[in-house]
């Protein structure tokens, strides 16, 4: 198995946690809550570089409404791991708010904050109007809230030729992301010197244009000087596929039932077959198109897939999401991932 980077670099893989914090089996809040938590400190002991977590609106089965509050508690119960949004969907809300929101963070964790930005609603149509109004103006003028942000957060912002600063000030700096799944957010996310994390489990593309129309037109900024890719991806191991494979289905049929809008897999893919190297197709659509949002399988072939989305978009940053079906089984989806990791290293 290949585990370098597409560029030839012997660099190995640098993992992080991608936490929707889901209400699996109808947890309630609090226990969903407590279990990010857990997440957390576990993907930090097994060497996870990052845990991030999502911002969604009037969701019933998550319980993940305010990243910067989560990320608070949980960075007062962890030592090291990088703590981001994935993401904060910035045309809800003031570029002002959100730059002291993060500032203050980063002053309580230093050097472990990074903001992850989004662009999508995060919601249904009632909740997002509920929200903050009239979504796509808001997000017509998502360019100027970029601007606003990146300046707030490089103290050269005015209003009305008055300076304004984000406050407080931390001594290391916040780290600018922009998650997306097309070629608008990543030259976005170029434009302003931002990190570009690929949303590959929620997209129909493979990545390759919008990364390298991001690197291509990438300009420097103080919080980044140089272009950086990271892939979220989905994914659920277990000791064998059939195991894998009957997880990720268990959570499929459950995604149906509820009518949730989201990646399940396709039920004619339930028997093991080797030869698929740890991918299964979807519910909504069979193909690599589909068959790209979710890995399914042991740990030797869930990285052999890293390692092809690595050679395709040349980086070596991944986001894991994996949502159960029930607590233990996405904590040892996530530790049997680790423990390979590090004995390819060895």
């Amino acid at each position: 198995m290949d585990t370098n980077i597409g560029t030839g670099s012997s660099e190995p893989f640098i993992l992080g946690v991608l936490d929707l914090v889901p209400r699996l089996n109808g947890a309630a809040a609090e226990e969903a809550l407590q279990q990010s938590v857990s997440l957390a400190q576990h993907a930090e002991a097994w060497g996870y570089t990052r845990y991030w977590t999502s911002e969604h609106h009037d969701m019933e089965e998550l319980a993940s409404a305010s990243p910067e509050v989560l990320l608070s508690h949980i960075g007062a119960r962890t030592a090291t791991i990088q703590l981001g949004s994935g993401a904060v969907l910035l045309p809800h809300y003031s570029p002002l708010k959100v730059a002291e929101s993060f500032r203050l963070l980063a002053a309580l964790y230093p050097g472990r904050i990074e903001l992850g930005l989004g662009r999508a609603p995060g919601g249904g149509p009632h909740a997002t109007m509920a929200l903050s109004g009239n979504y796509l103006q808001h997000v017509s003028k998502l360019p100027e809230s970029l601007a606003a942000l990146t300046e707030l957060l490089e103290d050269r912002y005015s209003y009305e030729e008055h300076r304004v600063t984000a406050r407080p000030i931390p001594e290391l700096p916040v780290s600018l992301w922009m998650l997306g799944t097309n070629v608008k957010s990543a030259e976005f996310a170029a434009r302003y010197g931002m990190g570009y994390v690929f949303g590959q489990f929620m997209s129909d593309a493979d990545g390759t244009e919008a990364v390298k129309r991001y690197r291509d037109g990438f300009t420097p900024s103080k919080t980044m000087n140089e272009p950086q890719v990271m892939v979220a991806v989905s994914a659920m191991c277990a000791e064998t596929e059939e195991e894998a494979r009957d997880w990720s289905l268990e959570m499929a049929d459950r995604r149906r039932q509820s009518g949730q809008d989201a990646p399940a897999l396709h039920a004619g893919e339930k028997e093991s077959n080797s030869s698929t190297g740890g991918q299964i197709n979807i519910e909504k659509g069979e193909g690599a198109d589909e068959a790209r949002k979710h890995f399914a399988g042991t740990a030797p072939q869930i990285w052999e897939q890293f390692g092809q989305v690595s050679k395709r978009l040349a980086t070596n940053q991944f986001l894991v999401v994996t949502a159960g079906p029930d607590y233990e089984r996405r904590l040892a989806s996530y530790r049997l991932l680790a423990e390979f990791g590090k004995n390819m290293v060895k």
